[in-house]
């Protein structure tokens, strides 16, 4: 049993445990735990140096070498090649974009070779081991063992560079078109007054045309001829223009009004993109990539442009001859992918078969832009942007998985028995809805328009709350984690990475300590101060950076959340299945990957997204960007959860739901129930286009949900969310790719479609029962009181004084 756990687990513990589930499952008497501790060192021991050695045979005398120049420290910076190898991405300017790109060619190795057939797992365990280990450290650890750690690392800051260099083009190319937009708006105010001043001018025309035909009809009797009154408004005409600066003058100005007069921004990137052209191309000299899709244009157009790299005219040939003699090769560009707004910039009428050199490289690295947010382009090698097709599962691992899978969602597993499910569903609340629309005081219509009326909360609760904190002891809060810690024990779960015992002096009291001082952002240094010397700045730091991960983090939480379940204070409040998730924002160091303005918050940093249950107690935190929609990262941590307190009934606001998360929330067994703003400008779909209703038919409009496309795509569908509940598939991952309306993806129109059925559904119910509207008000208050809580205890500062997203 230790034998073959050992092959993907590296932890004691976890061997331990997987022994223990053995034993008990086969109806033996159960050893002591030295024992099986043994056991475990034995096995685990004895792998791991069978590993080591089979890595260190496969690296040759020029890898051994490059690996032990990382482990060189420079005389003047005192720093090794090591240490910046863990060195984390700082922030998406061009500067550091450049030498995140030169990193990576840096890191470039025959790694999977090497680390060819171990676990990934295993490889990511030992990965961790080198991350937290310095380079004095890694000198002293075996040479076999120190090959094999350092060639792990290197394997995963690969991957992780990848992403890394992937996140920040996207990011750059943001730039150059917020920019182009702003040039544009700063040259419509430029060119204000002298719109103005021709609008004058055109109805100075219209005037002298006025007077001239109006002295025509003065003189009707007389019948004046044509030609006399055109030689009278040529005159009246030309006095006018010439007043006002000439024709040539005119036509000028004219001519660059008109130029930005429309919202095409586009032919203004070119002045933003010089500056990066060098850097993109080394980009697509560093990573490789792959369409996800039967669509090759876009990557037929990047094969392009390596090809026209060295071209420095204006224009180019949409068809260009790359070498000499047998080894020359034609490629061509076909640009029907492009909208219609850059076709407009890339051709030019005079010249066919040509086209504007500047204005299709930026196009093109755009597009690429695009297609690497929406997954239809992946990067080998890289994790977040990887191929998102290869991770699935395939149909003959879900065929029987399928039933079991759809009988726990409750819904069927054949294609149109679930259409016919849904159909139902749909059709029956929305009947149910307008049956109770005569009593349903709370919903009105105004001008077409649904209305609910907003219902006052009971002031009871202010009164209790303020009873509660009279009679509430005070306590320390270092007392309470500290008698936490004894307790439950939850400082067992961090330690070295190599999984032995920590060899500090009261490891317990050195943890309460560590976890204070970050949780409260007071930091190492001012809780070593205030300690009167019973513990170091640098002990501290040692305990944060080499004996704490976000896992075994994670591990000490859930064994709160368990004991915390047990409580009755706890029962008080819920019952553990229903949970809100919603973000706040933090303030951060600038120069860090994740770290943006935020529009709604108004701060600079990133957003800490919680989900808070309905006992008080934070499930989860997270820490992500602030650009990306909050209802990504909605599901993952509820499907990976390991404590005993398991939702199925998830509350956000707006930011926590789209139609991608309400489809892939209901085949998840999750009842997604948002508080949305603005739920009245959202679309109702009818069941059918030929069902209507008394009194709420005004809802629906002419929106009918496509069945056919759903039922189509519905193995599709299954595939991906029984992927995603066996782990081999990161919701956000999915969800990511799914929120950027991709053309091609045929999974984000399926998942849309069903998105918009169980979403109709939802604001049907939440407009028909008041007593749901409350609950999710109140449980959505709940997490917005946590994060005032959260805030509180971060008296140590304002700011996450840190640039690395693990540490954040």
């Amino acid at each position: 049993m230790f034998t073959t756990a050992v092959t993907t687990k590296d932890n004691p513990a976890d061997l331990i445990n997987v022994a223990l589930e053995e034993l008990v499952r086969a109806g033996c008497e159960l050893p002591g735990f030295s024992t099986l501790d043994r056991m475990a060192t034995a096995i685990r021991t004895e792998t791991n140096t069978a590993l080591y050695a089979m890595v260190a045979a496969r690296i040759d005398l020029a890898g051994k070498a490059r690996l032990a120049r990382l482990l060189w420290l420079d005389p003047t910076s005192r720093r090794s090649d090591f240490d910046r190898l863990k060195t984390p991405a700082k922030a998406a300017t061009l500067g550091k974009f450049k030498l995140r790109l030169a990193h990576l060619q840096e890191l470039d190795g025959p790694t999977e070779q090497w680390l060819d057939g171990i676990p990934a797992t295993k490889i990511a365990h030992f990965a961790g081991e080198a991350r937290v280990t310095d380079v004095g450290d890694m000198r002293d650890i075996g040479e076999a063992k120190r090959w094999r750690l350092l060639a792990s690392l290197i394997h995963e800051c690969r991957t992780a560079a990848r992403d890394e260099v992937a996140t920040m083009f996207c990011k750059r190319m943001a730039v150059i078109h917020k920019k182009g937009k702003e040039r544009l708006e700063q040259l419509r105010e430029a060119h204000r007054a002298e719109s103005e001043r021709l609008l004058d001018v055109f109805g100075d025309v219209l005037a002298d045309a006025r007077q001239a035909t109006a002295l025509a009809e003065g003189v009707a009797a007389t019948a004046e001829p044509a030609a006399v009154v055109a030689e009278r408004a040529g005159r009246l005409l030309l006095k006018t223009l010439a007043d006002a600066g000439g024709i040539e003058q005119l036509s000028a100005a004219h001519e660059a009004v008109s130029a930005h007069h429309g919202n095409n921004y586009l032919p203004l990137l070119e002045k933003f993109y010089k500056s990066h052209r060098s850097a993109l191309f080394t980009l697509l000299d560093t990573l490789d990539l792959e369409p996800t899709s039967a669509d090759h244009s876009v990557i037929d157009a990047v094969e392009f442009l390596r090809a026209i790299r060295g071209r420095t005219g204006e224009y180019v040939p949409a068809k260009v001859t790359v070498g000499r003699g047998e080894d020359a090769v034609t490629v061509a560009i076909d640009i029907d992918f492009v909208t219609e707004a850059w076709r407009k910039i890339l051709v030019v009428k005079d010249r066919p078969g040509r086209l504007v050199r500047r204005h299709l490289e930026v196009c093109v690295f755009s597009c690429l832009a695009s297609e690497l947010r929406s997954g239809d382009i992946a990067v080998v090698g890289a994790d977040s942007y990887a191929n998102l097709h290869a991770q699935l599962m395939s149909w003959d691992e879900c065929a029987p998985l399928a039933e079991q899978f759809c009988g726990q969602a409750g819904i069927p597993s054949d294609p149109e028995e679930l259409t016919a499910h849904y159909r139902a569903a749909l059709a029956d609340v929305a009947a149910v809805v307008d049956a109770g629309f005569p009593h349903n005081t709370d919903l009105s219509f105004k001008d077409g328009r649904p209305v609910l009326r907003r219902r006052t909360g009971a002031r009871a609760a202010l009164a209790l709350e303020d009873a509660i904190h009279q009679r509430l002891p005070e306590r320390g809060l270092l007392d309470i984690l500290a008698r936490t810690a004894h307790l439950l024990g939850w400082t067992r779960h961090f330690g070295p990475a190599s999984g032995s015992d920590p060899k500090i002096r009261d490891a317990m009291a050195r943890y309460v300590l560590t976890v204070f001082a970050n949780g409260t952002l007071l930091g190492p240094a001012q809780v070593a101060r205030h300690m009167r010397e019973q513990v170091s700045a640098h002990e501290l730091s040692i305990a944060a950076n080499k004996h704490t991960t976000c896992a075994k983090i994670h591990a000490a939480s859930t064994d709160v959340i368990n004991e915390f379940a047990k409580l009755d204070v706890a029962g008080v409040w819920g019952d553990g299945r229903v949970v809100a998730a919603d973000g706040t924002q933090v303030d951060t160091w600038e120069n860090n990957i994740l770290a943006e303005s935020h529009i709604r918050y108004g701060g600079y940093g990133g957003i800490a997204y919680r989900h808070i249950s309905d006992t008080y107690i934070a499930l989860f935190s997270h820490f992500i960007p602030c650009g990306v929609w909050e209802a990504v990262y909605i599901i993952e941590r509820l499907l990976r959860s390991d404590s005993d307190v398991q939702p199925d009934t998830i509350h956000a606001d707006t930011q926590g739901q789209s139609l991608p998360v309400f489809g892939l929330a209901a085949l998840l067994s999750f009842d997604l129930l948002p508080r949305i703003h603005n739920w009245a400008d959202l679309n109702f779909y009818r069941p059918a286009a030929d069902v209507g209703f008394e009194h709420i038919d005004t809802l629906f409009g002419d929106h009918v949900i496509d069945w056919g496309l759903i039922e189509t795509h519905w193995p599709d569908l299954l595939r991906t969310a029984i992927s995603i509940s066996q782990g081999r598939l990161s919701s956000v991952t999915l969800l990511r790719r799914l929120g950027n309306n991709s053309r091609k993806n045929r999974l984000y129109r399926a998942s849309r479609e069903l998105g918009r059925v169980v979403r109709t559904i939802t604001l049907l119910r939440f407009l028909a029962d008041a007593q749901l509207r409350e609950q999710i008000t109140a449980i959505t208050n709940k997490a917005e009181a946590f994060h005032g809580f959260s805030a509180w205890l971060r008296f140590g500062g304002e700011t996450i004084g840190r640039n690395d997203p693990d540490y954040q």
